[in-house]
């Protein structure tokens, strides 16, 4: 996961080395999605679910694989506490933009 012990984000691996469903800001691993969709023609990925988020400051660019991503439309959002799978901040129905 992508939350230390003391609950702060873990530094990124080099980039040959990123996860692939995890989303990065500042090098640091802050989301990590489910379904995610990629057309490059209309330049816009979509995210079935973004969990683990808390520490996804949403105006600001990310990095989702080889790509620089700005989320501009959540369907949906809640905060999931106990008895789920993914725990802190969930988005589904995920719309961003590919810069």
């Amino acid at each position: 996961m992508a939350i230390n012990a003391q609950d702060q984000p873990v530094p990124a691996p080099s980039s040959a080395t990123r996860e692939e469903d995890a989303i990065y800001q500042n090098g640091q691993v802050v989301a990590h999605v489910l379904d995610p969709e990629i057309s490059a023609e209309s330049k816009r990925i979509h995210f079935g679910e973004v969990y683990g988020s808390d520490y996804l400051i949403l105006p600001d660019e990310c990095e989702f694989r080889n790509h620089r991503i700005l989320i501009r439309k959540i369907g949906y959002a809640t905060k999931e506490e106990k008895q789920s799978l993914h725990k802190g901040r969930i988005l589904r129905d995920v719309m961003a933009e590919i810069l």
